[in-house]
């Protein structure tokens, strides 16, 4: 299998990938064409077709798994595919292991990082209320062992979720050793608990995208709730602690325009603000800089980063 992230200018595949998006657009001439998203587990890569009319297009739809026939160009500094036949992959043509993203860490490690990180904390209120989630509660393990972190920003993949939310974690607690005045087990707790509510926000692979509750409240609203949800079966929780813990989710955002309800008010909100957009935006440098593959120049601007960017240049060069 040639896997997107192997694709190279001025090449003609001939393969098989999961349209995760399709739609119709119109040209400045008012003549349509159909813009895809293809993907396998390596990445994600933009596809047109530009003849929707001719024989060789068929009938397919979204999440199906399509045979194409297509060259690879260069547009804006990104790989697209342009598209000549493509038709609905018949079962047998395809590995469904081969077009799910996956993370590169074992599963199974990265939750007993997480049991790790729980057990670190040593007020009893707060510990029971992670059990309460990461512990006791199966249906949701399963789903956050599982869910991404994003639909296309970073961590986007099976297992990213969890891999974030580690990530946060360890850097909250090198602020913690850098900065005693933390509160480390609200912190930590905070930083383990900030973005579950993403377990709501996105459908489980290979869809990944908003639900109607994740599109009408968003990550940070749900995951308010259900952590208000679960103090309030802990018997005698610490209003004013309950408090603050969600005001540090409500908060890790930064920004109102970020889609905070509240800016930082606490100094643990500060630091899981900064935690997680660290996190964030060097995940997905990491992740332009990998699918460049041997492109050494200049990669183009990237919204969320807000630059244009390229690889550091090597050793001597």
């Amino acid at each position: 299998m040639k896997y997107i992230d192997a694709l190279r200018e001025n090449t003609h595949i001939s393969e098989v990938y999961l349209c995760q998006q399709k739609a119709t657009y119109l040209t400045k001439s008012g003549k349509e064409y159909e813009s895809l998203q293809l993907r396998d587990k390596t990445g994600v890569v933009d596809a047109k077709i530009w003849e929707p009319g001719n024989p060789g297009i068929g009938d397919f739809d979204e999440l199906d798994y399509v045979a194409i026939d297509a060259d690879v160009i260069l547009y804006n500094n990104k790989l697209q595919l342009k598209i000549s036949r493509i038709r609905r992959a018949n079962e047998g043509e395809y590995n469904p292991g081969d077009y799910m993203p996956v993370s590169n860490r074992d599963n199974n490690e990265m939750y007993a990082e997480l049991l790790a990180q729980i057990q670190s904390v040593q007020d009893s209120y707060l510990q029971t209320l992670l059990r309460a989630f990461f512990v006791d509660d199966a249906a949701f393990v399963k789903r956050f062992r599982l869910s991404s972190a994003a639909k296309s920003v970073h961590h986007g993949f099976i297992g990213g979720l969890m891999e974030h939310t580690l990530s946060v974690a360890r850097l909250c607690d090198y602020y913690c050793k850098n900065y005693p005045i933390l509160n480390r087990d609200l912190l930590i707790t905070a930083a383990l608990c900030h973005d579950i509510g993403k377990t709501r926000e996105l459908s489980a692979f290979p869809e990944n995208a908003y639900t109607d509750e994740g599109q009408l409240l968003g990550h940070i609203v749900i995951g308010c709730e259900m952590i208000a949800a679960a103090i309030a079966k802990i018997p005698n929780f610490p209003e004013k602690r309950a408090a603050e813990l969600r005001h540090c989710i409500v908060a890790h955002h930064g920004e109102l325009e970020f889609g905070s309800p509240k800016k930082p008010a606490l100094i643990e909100a500060m630091a899981l603000n900064l935690a997680d957009n660290t996190d964030a935006k060097m995940e997905t440098f990491m992740e332009l800089l990998n699918a460049a593959g041997a492109n050494n120049g200049w990669l183009g601007f990237n919204r969320f980063l807000d630059s244009n960017l390229r690889k550091t240049s090597e050793s001597g060069v």
